[in-house]
């Protein structure tokens, strides 16, 4: 059971990390207000759970001006992607085992 385990990826026990990673995957990208309401966290937890990401690589973080409004914009990194995938990969091998 332990070598199934392997490739499970702390970074991806938080929820919110985990949604935050699902919502990526599937979009180019996604700004703060986006990510926000869709997994209706507060701008700190949010905010936190990025840099979280953000320290490991697995974000990139663009940020512009929409008019004179701040807009940051994010996406899943090249390595964000690959960990996420083996991640999941992990996940589904775990479940084929125990069927």
């Amino acid at each position: 059971m332990k070598n199934l385990l392997t490739h499970f990826n702390k970074a991806f026990e938080s929820k919110v990390r985990l949604g935050i990673m699902s919502v990526l995957m599937v979009n180019d990208a996604a700004n703060f207000n986006y990510l926000k309401e869709l997994l209706q966290l507060s701008d700190g937890n949010l905010a936190s759970h990025i840099k979280a990401l953000e320290e490991l690589n697995y974000i990139i973080i663009e940020k512009q001006f929409i008019g004179k409004k701040p807009n940051t914009t994010y996406s899943a990194s090249k390595e964000g992607k690959k960990a996420f995938n083996l991640h999941l990969k992990s996940l589904e091998d775990l479940l084929k085992k125990q069927s």
